[in-house]
């Protein structure tokens, strides 16, 4: 019988799929020094029906000072200054590739460690939380925003605008979230989180992405939440968090704001030539 299968081509440019807590990533391994990623690529990589799909695209790159270099995009093309779950996921992957437990990496947010521990989970110091008008950026004081709902806004890298509420359940969070993506008191936009109390030290948040849309986890949105409820006397600085896609460990330290979770790698594969030229 003939075979009808069309032939494979791996000449493409190879990638990882990725996920941690549903949050989900295609890393693209530039440290060779080529620079495929553009915002075109990044756009047609994030579409889920004709791409890959994903929330942010990660790309490695060389360092001259720690073990790699990390940059992120979204889907709809924009650069992201930060991802925590990306950073946890590439930096587990990195660790077996190196054969280690700890290392050191580079983003936007400066030189950043991250560790395995023993029960496998994977721990990243996000820096210290951004709590300045011009270090956010937000044009009015974080900690008092003249919006409905008196949200706190926390730059982690990116910026948050985060949202204290009863019920977490009951938000509009794809109507609210891309409303307040865009508001003009964030001249870059902004990610919006809405969180309330399960009990001590213990939130539940959902998540709405600048560039993204909703996602199952944010990262450095679940840092900032945490940071935001310390700040408002809500909880201590070591806080469960319950995000849609499982479960985030926040712990604010004197040398940054550690958060640690379960990785996933998923698949490995190529990009076809085909889908590379139609870009």
């Amino acid at each position: 019988m003939m075979d009808t299968r069309p032939s494979q081509d791996l000449s493409g440019l190879p990638f990882l799929k990725m996920h941690g807590l549903g949050n989900d990533f295609v890393v693209i391994d530039a440290r060779a020094g080529d620079d495929p990623v553009t915002p075109a690529l990044a756009r047609a990589l994030g579409d889920r029906h004709h791409g890959v799909g994903f929330d942010q695209l990660a790309v490695i790159r060389p360092s001259d000072k720690a073990d790699f270099t990390l940059e992120f995009w979204n889907s709809d093309g924009s650069k992201a200054g930060a991802c925590g779950n990306a950073t946890r996921c590439v930096s587990d992957w990195m660790m077996h590739q190196l054969g280690r437990d700890s290392l050191r990496l580079v983003t936007e947010r400066g030189e950043l460690v991250a560790r395995r521990r023993a029960d496998g989970l994977v721990s990243v110091n996000m820096g210290a939380p951004l709590l300045e008008r011009d270090q956010i950026p937000v044009n009015a004081d974080p900690m008092a925003l003249p919006l409905e709902g008196s949200p706190v806004a926390i730059g982690m890298g990116n910026p948050h605008c985060v949202y204290f509420v009863e019920n977490a359940e009951a938000v509009d969070v794809a109507g609210l979230g891309a409303q307040i993506e865009r508001d003009p008191h964030f001249p870059e936009r902004t990610n919006v989180e809405f969180a309330s109390i399960l009990g001590p030290d213990h939130l539940r948040m959902r998540v709405w992405e600048r560039g993204a849309g909703i996602t199952l986890a944010c990262g450095s949105g679940t840092c900032a939440t945490a940071v935001a409820a310390h700040l408002k006397g809500i909880t201590g600085r070591h806080v469960i968090v319950d995000v849609d896609g499982g479960r985030l460990e926040i712990d604010w330290r004197e040398d940054g704001v550690w958060m640690t979770g379960p990785t996933a790698l998923v698949f490995e594969g190529r990009l076809s030539p085909e889908f590379l030229a139609g870009l």
